[in-house]
């Protein structure tokens, strides 16, 4: 790979990040409702691993906007399973049926947001399992309105995929 295609794709994610932070940063004033798992979608199934290049730009972002605080650590690996989850989709796989996978996997995703976040919040507050358990429970409705608000998001996954595939197939 040359210099300018490593230059190229190294401003492109960071712009990718850029938006996935911008539409957060708009879309605040709704709770738990953001582009950012079908952003990760859009670029895990056009980029594949490189996809973690904007996911972690975006999380820098969020922590130098919002402060490195300890609500911030679940980030660093929060976004990171959503992204593993499409990777393990196959290349191979039709569009389509890639698509419709990464939509159901952003609102599963979003559903268990208060569970994968529960680990961290555990260990940085020393809270026991059974405090753990009533964390996930009392913050079950905002996954509830996660998952659905990824569930409508979750329909530009498609028409966002074929759009970055056919930029990236443009610029070769």
């Amino acid at each position: 790979m040359n210099k300018r295609k490593n230059l190229y794709e190294l401003s492109l994610f960071a712009m990718f990040g850029a938006l996935m932070f911008i539409s957060k940063v708009i879309m605040d004033f709704l709770p738990n409702i953001h582009l950012a798992g079908v952003f990760i979608a859009v670029f895990t199934l056009t980029y594949r691993a490189k996809a973690l290049i904007p996911i972690y730009v975006y999380v820098l972002l969020v922590g130098l906007f919002y402060g490195f605080n300890p609500w911030w650590i679940p980030y660093t690996y929060i976004w990171a399973i959503l992204w593993a989850a499409i990777m393990l989709i196959p290349k191979k796989t039709p569009k389509k049926t890639a698509a419709i996978i990464s939509h159901v996997l952003c609102v599963v995703h979003g559903l268990a947001f208060g569970t994968l976040w529960a680990p961290a919040q555990a260990i940085l507050f020393n809270l026991s399992f059974p405090s753990t358990l009533k964390w996930i429970i009392a913050g079950l409705p905002y996954d509830l309105i996660h998952g659905c608000g990824n569930l409508v998001a979750g329909f530009l996954i498609y028409p966002l995929t074929k759009l970055t595939k056919k930029l990236k197939k443009r610029r070769g």
